[in-house]
């Protein structure tokens, strides 16, 4: 196995033991970069040196003895709507061309105190919304690696670096994994920094993580789940315990709810035969569950809250991006200039509603089954896909993971994504270790 194919957890056993060293770990990377950056455009800002810098720091750090990071010399790619002091920091626009923040986002300054090397910024849609920057598809380059953490998937997926973070407030985690072919793991609301973030959403905002396993995903998460009283929606709590409880066998078979969402017209025939086959192979694990009525306003409550919150959060550049913003970002913002305060506070009092609603059915089963997306990555650049399949969950602030354990009629990946209830992300991770395994026997 070569360096640049080795899980995070892999390198860093291999790290510990002296197998390798962090710069050649980094120098791998890099020459992977070297070869297929060209072709892939997965990065907006990458130095090379400065990586190489930070690995040999970390080597230097083991050799005296320091005490290492659970992270210690593993490269991570950082979504470029995420602040670091030391790269650019540019949205995806040209509107914030050439800035460079003062400090790092939380989340980046946790991955330094645990030993991480930044290896560079990742491409992101413009705004973090829809406009998709050059960055193409690994499974095939002809079709939209999806977004907005385009970038961050496709750098994963590539092999570029074992590890990437995104962002999601509709589908922008789980739709690029789906697409891809990578593991995409979008956690409860409030449970990762969003400080140094750029702002979109604050009910829906949430940060996640692209990896090639399920060790990595639990990893990265929970170090990045400290709490950081700079964001509001989070609360103090310890860290969960994943990685302990990925490593756990379910107490008993766990029971899945296979959901199909008020959204499943849109599901492609394709899709739903693979969901249809993989329910089969799960047999009597697997219930078809109905979500109750009232979830049919859930996607015009998602439009409501995110449409008037990009109103609010961009609305200088809306001023200032006339013939530089994308059409499709200013009429959303033009929309939810239209949205009423009244009808914005009741969309967000739903969301506790709609978790209600949930409950019962997170309470009988272990995790919900539902396609990451309505079908395998669509062919072209122009667009990133449907975020339809995501929009429910990042409304509730559920965790959702998406599995590449399907493919498409033309071989590309195929998203299973599988939701939990709030601030239960370990044991969806342990389930969804169960779900693979019993798809291998």
């Amino acid at each position: 196995m070569t360096l640049i194919e080795l899980s995070a957890t892999e390198a860093r056993r291999k790290i510990d033991g002296g197998e390798i060293s962090c710069e050649e770990l980094v120098r791998a990377c890099l020459d992977r970069i070297d070869q297929i950056e060209g072709e892939i455009g997965a990065w907006t800002h990458l130095d090379p040196d400065y990586a190489l810098d930070q690995a040999r720091a970390r080597d230097s750090e083991r050799q005296r003895g320091v005490t290492q990071g659970p992270l210690h010399g593993i490269p991570v790619g950082i979504k470029d709507i995420i602040d670091t002091s030391d790269f650019p920091t540019e949205c995806g626009t040209p509107l914030h061309g050439g800035r460079t923040p003062s400090e790092d986002a939380t989340l980046v300054a946790v991955l330094r105190e645990a030993g991480a090397v930044i290896l560079g910024k990742t491409v992101t849609t413009e705004l973090a919304v829809y406009s998709p920057g050059k960055t193409t598809n690994p499974a095939d380059t002809a079709h939209t690696p999806g977004g907005s953490s385009s970038g961050s998937a496709a750098a994963v997926a590539s092999a570029m670096v074992p590890l990437s973070i995104g962002t999601q407030t509709n589908g922008s985690v789980i739709r690029p994994a789906s697409f891809c072919g990578v593991l995409g793991f979008k956690p409860s609301h409030g449970r990762i920094s969003r400080a140094g973030v750029l702002k979109q959403s604050p009910p829906l905002d949430t940060v996640g993580v692209f990896a090639r396993s399920l060790d990595d995903v639990a990893l990265i998460s929970e170090v990045l789940m400290a709490f950081d009283a700079r964001d509001p929606d989070m609360r103090p709590r310890s860290r969960p315990r994943l990685s302990a409880t990925l490593a756990e066998a379910p107490p008993v078979e766990p029971r899945l709810a296979f959901v199909r969402t008020p959204v499943w017209d849109q599901a492609e025939d394709s899709t739903k035969d693979a969901m249809r086959e993989l329910i089969e192979h799960l047999g009597e694990s697997v219930d078809i569950v109905d979500l109750p009525a009232q979830f049919e306003d859930a996607h015009e409550a998602h439009r409501r809250i995110m449409n008037a919150d990009l109103a609010r959060s961009f609305a200088a550049e809306y001023t200032d991006g006339e013939g530089v913003m994308s059409e499709v970002l200013r009429e959303m913002i033009e929309n939810g200039q239209q949205v009423l305060a009244t009808e914005y506070n009741s969309a967000v009092a739903r969301i506790a509603e709609f978790n209600g609603y949930l409950d019962p059915i997170c309470e009988h089963y272990d995790a919900i089954l539902t396609p990451s997306a309505p079908g395998e990555a669509p062919m072209g650049l122009e667009k990133t896909g449907n975020p339809t399949f995501c929009t429910i969950w990042t409304l509730c602030g559920t965790p959702a993971l998406s599995l590449p354990l399907l493919l498409g009629p033309k071989g590309l990946p195929l998203g299973v994504q599988v939701i939990s209830q709030k601030n239960d992300d370990a044991r969806l991770l342990r389930t969804a270790r169960w779900i693979m395994e019993s798809l291998e026997n």
